[in-house]
């Protein structure tokens, strides 16, 4: 069985082979082509920091390139934990910047997928494939169906049971609204041994859904320019950007039902195991990932603070002392963790930084005390928000999420409404806005609020007036929205909801609210969680005005003044919550 390691060199050293240049690893911390830190808080993919040459500037190591890039997303915080979900990865990838296309990308691919002698070895009869479907700017991508066609034949399989045509929602890929862009064959194994005679379009949906088959490999062929999220024209190169999570990977060759069975995290478990006095599974992998990603981090030059990539780091060090207070963990033995770690990663990135556990042990020492008083408050039965963070400085997140945990709930709104007035009667002044800080109201997270009431509105518009919000968890990396909906929806329909959204994004709608009686607003035909307990008054905010008013709904806020400052919203999915509950999750770029 290959280790995690054995993966990795086989990758770089079989498109070295294959005469592509093996670059090392980009910082994490995304930089622009003047050296200076951009927007982007991190890179979230391989092909991040090749950009500007996939957009035409020359490469100095040539027209091939391989790597694996360290990466860091945080949309999906909360799932970490589950079979899947990680803030840390690593991107293998390979491109082409003008070189080869379509049919190298694809026949390398397959090759080190299934080959024994220099891939991985993977049995083809559980390999599935996806292509594009095609839109109203680019055709069906018949070109890439037909390799995969021939490589199928070949091996005396049915390509009709092997490949699908998916839609440009799954395969067409962008960095963002101003990027290269392009069509992508998507590569998908079967995990589950059983799906081995092929499958209809609809089963591979039901599969792919249900994660009896899963993404292990991406060939986007960069081909077109994108500009406000519409394609412009040509690249000056047709490029080829590949990629492969290396912790999926290293699950599907190693036989794993999940990320945290592999040796990518075996080591790391067996020490929290070790160490814990209540040890319980989903805390010991968050543990564990937080950690990791703290490391990279710190590694990478980044110090906890309360903003922007600080802000980040901050967060998963103290989601990883909430969970070592669950399984009871001293906080000092998470240093050794850190330090496990670095040494598990150093011959491949460098990582032994003497200085970096010290980083780490601080931001420790920090928290511990208001964590240990926090806790302690919440497990009495304090569950206002307010007081557990003016009192006790405790994170409104790490409420939410404690409650979540015992299947509780807090009054988000309660929590606004009195910071707001706390606020208001400090220093900010009437007219001061919330922002920033712990308290969970940056101006991303200001932005995604508002969003969500843009959400609501279109998902009635296209779903129907079943459709009724059924909760909701934002940060400042992405919103997540939860909606009564027996099916799932539609390529299509996700398409319609997103296309509304950025519609009434681009009218630049102004947003008003106004103090009123309860029943006035259920008069006015205001959407709100009427479950909850409204007092006499409340606040109605409005999304448009006269014949353009897009949106009505009673909410505690904050908002933006205007949906012009939103940016370009996208759904990444749509998925089911519980029986009746589908749940979106989606961001502004």
């Amino acid at each position: 069985m290959l280790t995690s390691n054995e993966i990795r060199k086989r990758f770089l050293d079989f498109f070295e082979k294959r005469e592509h240049t093996v670059l090392p690893s980009a910082s994490l911390v995304t930089t622009d082509e003047k050296g200076q830190t951009n927007a982007t808080l991190f890179n979230t993919a391989g092909m991040q920091p090749l950009i500007p040459y996939l957009l035409g500037e020359e490469h100095p190591g040539g027209g091939k390139l391989a790597s694996s890039q360290k990466c860091v997303r945080t949309n999906d915080i909360e799932e970490v934990g589950d079979n899947t979900h990680l803030t840390f990865f690593e991107m293998l990838g390979n491109w082409s910047l003008g070189t080869y296309f379509k049919e190298d990308a694809i026949k390398w691919s397959f090759e080190f997928l299934t080959s024994k002698d220099e891939g991985l070895g993977l049995d083809i009869n559980r390999l599935y494939v996806t292509v594009f479907a095609g839109n109203e700017n680019v055709a069906r991508d018949e070109e890439a169906a037909g390799i995969w066609r021939a490589i199928f034949n070949e091996h005396g399989l049915d390509p009709e049971k092997r490949i699908f045509y998916l839609s440009s929602k799954s395969n067409w890929w962008t960095a963002g609204p101003d990027s290269p862009a392009g069509p992508s064959t998507e590569m998908f194994y079967d995990v589950t041994g059983t799906l081995v005679d092929g499958l209809t379009h609809e089963e591979f949906l039901k599969a792919d859904d249900e994660q009896k088959v899963v993404e292990i490999w991406n060939d986007v062929f960069m081909a077109f320019e994108q500009k406000a999220g519409k394609v412009v024209g040509p690249l000056p190169k047709q490029n080829v950007d590949t990629g492969a999570g290396l912790e999926r990977v290293t699950m599907v060759v190693q036989g794993k039902t999940n990320v945290f069975e592999t040796d990518l995290f075996s080591d790391i478990l067996e020490s929290i195991k070790k160490d814990a006095l209540m040890y319980q599974g989903i805390s010991a992998r968050i543990i564990a990932d937080h950690i990791k990603a703290s490391m990279f981090l710190i590694s990478d030059g980044v110090v906890p603070s309360n903003k922007d990539r600080g802000y980040i780091l901050r967060r998963i060090i103290r989601r990883a002392m909430v969970n070592a207070q669950k399984i009871e963990i001293p906080f000092e033995k998470l240093a050794d963790i850190f330090v496990l770690i670095q040494k598990q990663y150093d011959s491949v990135y460098g990582t032994m930084q003497a200085q970096s556990v010290v980083v780490f042990q601080d931001e420790i020492a920090k928290f511990e005390k208001t964590l240990i008083s926090g806790l302690k408050e919440f497990e009495k039965g304090e569950r206002d928000a307010f007081i557990l963070f003016t009192t006790y400085g405790f994170p409104f997140e790490m409420v939410k999420e404690l409650a979540f945990s015992r299947g509780e709930s807090i009054d988000e709104n309660d929590f606004h409404s009195k910071m707001k007035e706390h606020q208001d009667k400090s220093r900010l002044g009437a007219e001061q806005k919330f922002k920033g800080g712990l308290a969970g109201h940056s101006d991303m997270e200001v932005k995604y609020h508002t969003a969500t009431h843009l959400l609501h509105q279109a998902l009635r518009d296209v779903l129907g007036n079943h459709v009724f919000q059924k909760g909701s968890n934002i940060t400042p990396e992405r919103l997540r929205f939860d909606f009564s909906h027996n099916e799932k929806m539609t390529p299509e329909e996700i398409k319609r909801v997103e296309q509304i959204v950025n519609e009434k994004i681009k009218d630049s709608l102004p947003i008003s609210f106004q103090e009123v009686p309860l029943e006035d607003a259920r008069n006015k035909g205001a959407l709100g969680l009427f479950g909850d307990k409204y007092g006499e008054t409340v606040t109605l905010y409005q999304i448009g005005n006269g014949d353009e008013m897009y949106s009505l709904e009673i909410c505690g806020g904050p908002h933006v003044e205007n949906t012009n400052t939103l940016g370009t919203f996208k759904i990444q999915k749509e998925e089911a919550s519980s029986a009746g509950i589908r749940r979106i999750k989606a961001v502004l770029e």
